[in-house]
């Protein structure tokens, strides 16, 4: 186990508080200065470094480049505004997101949090100051015959009006370092609340691209019913003349019918993300109703700033940073337990045989003086509460570390997922148009009786795939748009932590 001095617990020199008042002055004047100074013992609190790259590894989308006025290096030309879902251009998204604040749960309860780690604070300040109290009490006594004294047994009234004060004085800063960590958690919870927010935001806008994208892939299902309906007709009256077999007619049907079944099935899908958006506006899930939209959206250009800014742009990098901080207080609270307890306190009042005697002065009493309480054995309980402080510090910089690390990963990750589905989606685009020339060209050739309907159906299946691979791109597109924006913070930044 660590000694005592290697934890820089009990003082060596004047290095251990803060103030060095207390171990250079000498000791008939330690306990003035301590009642007009005070010292801090524990450490002073640095923010832990945190190594950033000078830039993104990942390139941007080209359509990011290619925007008027953007660069990826100097983010200040233009920055994200809280109200991001703006960026969409999306009417219907904005009037759903801005419900969201009044309305969701979720965010009140993590209002409700912050509320009360602000309480904490004033819980934890009011230490600062003494404590009155007082018990007026009446009492009848009677006073025993048998008493060793030899008191003459008698009744007598006993009225007492005391006022105690308490005073512990912060000659270690224990008080002053817990409304520290009140404030830093408080902080914390703040940051929080906003992570909180910037998630349900990005939920929401994720949500809403997902069910238009069902809407696209419904709206193509119904489209290609239509032409399979219409392949289906060609198929039997070319049977009924005699130009196709049975088996064709069959196959046509085969087509139509399984593609009929899965149209039906998009309507689950959809009427779960219906119900997902009502929930996250805080309303029952029958009282909200989309009407069906195409997913016919482009993905904005965002801006998107340099790593080191990810450090006072993301709330839950700032909760990390603001715990690390408490978790320092914390050090210098369990390192002011192994120092004496100073206390001042005074009792006076009035104490008399009838009410009137409180109008006398002779009625009067009081007693004032200070109190030192030192643990002298605990069983190792402060340096286990020591140590604990310490790891609990060591926690709290590698969970603020690794905050950071996954920041700068979720910006990566969705730098290249946009550029790398941005050329997926042009390659797409070149696909569904030579599907949609080879369907034509096979149905023609079906007509011609130049092949069966085996040709038409396999070229049906190739177009259907790929219009369907084109909407779930843009999907995706419009996906890591939301999630790079919430990588990136949203438009909170550390300048908006209250105060408390």
């Amino acid at each position: 186990m660590a000694r005592l001095d290697k934890l820089k617990l009990i003082p060596q020199n004047a290095g251990a508080c803060s103030c060095g008042a207390c171990f250079s002055l000498p000791a008939g004047l330690i306990f003035s200065a301590l009642l007009l100074t005070g010292c801090m013992v524990g450490p002073k609190y640095n923010k832990p470094p945190v190594a950033a790259a000078p830039a993104f590894n990942e390139p941007p989308p080209q359509s990011f480049a290619e925007s008027e006025g953007w660069k990826q290096a100097q983010p200040a030309d233009a920055t994200l505004r809280a109200d991001w879902w703006q960026l969409f251009g999306i009417a219907e998204l904005n009037r759903l997101e801005e419900q969201i604040d009044a309305n969701n749960q979720n965010l009140k309860a993590a209002e409700a949090r912050f509320r009360e780690a602000r309480a904490l604070i004033q819980v934890n300040r009011s230490n600062l100051y003494p404590t009155i109290s007082t018990s007026p009490s009446i009492t009848t006594n009677r006073l025993s015959k048998n008493t060793p004294t030899g008191t003459l047994p008698g009744d007598y009234a006993q009225y007492s009006l005391p006022i105690d004060v308490n005073y512990e004085l912060d000659a270690w800063g224990r008080v002053r370092r817990s409304v520290a960590a009140a404030r830093e958690e408080a902080q914390a919870s703040a940051s929080d609340l906003e992570t909180v927010r910037l998630s349900l935001h990005a939920e929401l806008a994720v949500d809403y691209f997902e069910l238009r994208a069902l809407d696209s892939q419904k709206n193509l299902l119904d489209e290609t019913i239509g032409a399979y309906q219409k392949a289906l007709n060609l198929t039997q009256h070319r049977y009924d003349g005699g130009l196709s077999s049975k088996a064709e007619v069959a196959q046509a049907r085969t087509q139509l019918e399984t593609t009929r079944a899965e149209d039906i099935g998009v309507g689950v899908s959809r009427a779960t993300y219906q119900h997902a958006i009502a929930v996250l506006l805080g309303r029952n899930p029958e009282s909200l109703t989309l009407e069906e939209g195409p997913l016919n959206y482009v993905p904005p250009v965002i801006p998107v700033g340099v790593p080191a800014q990810l450090l006072e742009r993301r709330p839950d990098i700032a909760a990390a940073e603001r715990r690390t901080a408490e978790a320092n207080e914390q050090i210098g609270i369990a390192r002011a337990a192994f120092f004496p307890q100073l206390m001042l306190t005074a009792t006076g009042g009035l104490l008399g045989n009838t009410p009137v005697d409180w109008l006398s002065w002779p009625s009067r009493f009081w007693s004032v003086g200070p109190t030192l309480a030192q643990t002298i054995f605990d069983a190792g309980r402060r340096r286990a509460a020591a140590e604990s402080a310490l790891a609990s510090y060591d926690e709290a910089v590698a969970n603020y570390r690794q905050a950071a690390l996954t920041a700068f990963q979720e910006v990566e990750d969705n730098l290249a997922t946009l550029r790398i589905l941005e050329q997926q989606s042009h390659a797409q685009r070149v696909a569904v148009e030579a599907a949609k020339q080879s369907l034509d060209l096979s149905m023609i050739r079906y007509k011609g009786g130049l092949v069966t309907y085996l040709e038409v159906v396999s070229a049906q299946s190739i177009d259907l795939q790929d219009e369907y691979a084109e909407v779930d791109i843009l999907r995706r597109r419009m996906d890591a748009s939301v999630l790079l924006i919430k990588a990136l913070g949203g438009g909170w930044d550390v300048s908006k932590l209250p105060g408390t």
